[in-house]
């Protein structure tokens, strides 16, 4: 089958590679139908972290199960899935905690010795904690709804944690800090699941912007560090938001929460911080700031998820601007290195061989 692989900082290749088998009982193989490019591949396509030369790429997608081993029970071959971008047992103490990020069992897709979503198919460690079918499967879906389901593997579940762990509620003043798909996100599950009344996101791409508002953004603040967070300040007569949202993940992000956050309000941040921003506590401190940080359990929202996205009261498909092929990848994370694009959507092509 064909899969895109990391060769060098800026070298993305796709080539010919083993096709994925069951490994253990609990194991499926799933045929990808849609994958993505998301805001952490760039980290190292930009040689800001290092990466093993030929290693898998994506962590993205959602397929139809072809193959399953003997002991799952939730998926059969035939079913449409959205898969996480991690995947979980979902019965070990963390994971009946929602927490299904922090599995004991559990990986990343597209870590070392596993499969990426930016191929054909898809090996699925503990396919029952991991993969939720979607509803009337391939026959009763669409394939315009591909898109919102294909958010929903990360970006739409992460930016909904970002909000849920900023406190947001009926009623919520919110600022999200970073206007990529993520941060989108953040303002659409703030609005569309959690019901804000007023969002503030920090944009100055007018491409970005526009999404926002479609989302449902009130405001939208172009200015960055101590202007940025003065104009979030003025907007809210002085006293900052109760609710941020960190979506970035670097200091001058971190800064800016800790700046426009309310004495007494919450930062709920899923910016992977990459290049390791140092926290002074003192500020969040004196202002009796909480503080909540973590990898997204995808897997707690998505049933919930893709229950509103089939049911069309929720599309975050919107946040995939270009679609390309999967031959045609490295273009894709050329564009999104150059903010020329928000989110790549690839489609596979040509089914993988046949699987045995």
């Amino acid at each position: 089958m064909r899969a895109a692989l990391y060769m060098s900082a800026g070298h993305v290749v796709v080539e010919d590679v083993p096709d994925p088998a069951l490994s253990e009982p609990t194991d499926a193989v799933v045929r990808v139908l849609r994958a993505a490019v998301c805001g952490s591949d760039l980290w190292s396509y930009r040689g800001v972290i290092t990466r093993a030369e030929r290693s898998r790429l994506g962590h993205e997608f959602i397929g139809v199960v072809e193959e399953v081993g003997g002991e799952v029970r939730t998926v059969r071959p035939g079913d449409l899935v959205v898969a996480p971008f991690t995947w979980s047992d979902n019965t070990c103490p963390t994971c009946l905690d929602g927490i299904q990020s922090s599995c004991e069992r559990g990986g990343t897709f597209a870590s070392a010795g596993a499969d990426g979503g930016q191929g054909q198919a898809v090996r699925v460690p503990w396919a029952d904690g991991t993969l939720v079918k979607v509803p009337g499967g391939l026959a009763g879906v669409d394939e315009s709804v591909y898109p919102a389901l294909l958010a929903a593997s990360d970006v739409m579940a992460t930016g909904l944690h970002g909000a849920v762990m900023a406190g947001v509620t009926e009623g919520s003043t919110v600022a999200v800090i970073g206007d990529g798909a993520v941060g989108l996100c953040a303002v659409l599950g703030a609005k569309a699941v959690l019901g804000a009344e007023r969002i503030i996101l920090m944009s100055r791409h007018p491409d970005r912007a526009a999404v926002g508002k479609a989302f449902g953004a009130t405001d939208v603040i172009a200015e960055r560090g101590d202007e940025g967070i003065a104009a979030v300040r003025e907007r809210t007569g002085g006293l900052g938001v109760r609710h941020v949202v960190e979506a970035v993940g670097t200091p001058e992000s971190w800064a800016m929460a800790v700046g426009m956050a309310r004495d007494g309000g919450a930062i709920g941040a899923v910016g992977v911080p990459h290049t390791t921003p140092a926290l002074p506590l003192f500020q969040p401190l004196v202002h009796n700031l909480s503080l909540n940080l973590g990898i997204a359990p995808v897997r707690h929202y998505l049933p919930d998820l893709v229950s509103r996205i089939t049911a069309g009261t929720l599309d975050p498909g919107p946040v995939f601007d270009t679609v390309l092929s999967l031959e045609n990848v490295a273009r894709g994370y050329a564009a999104m290195a150059a903010r020329e694009a928000i989110k790549i959507m690839l489609i596979p092509g040509d089914p993988a061989p046949a699987l045995s």
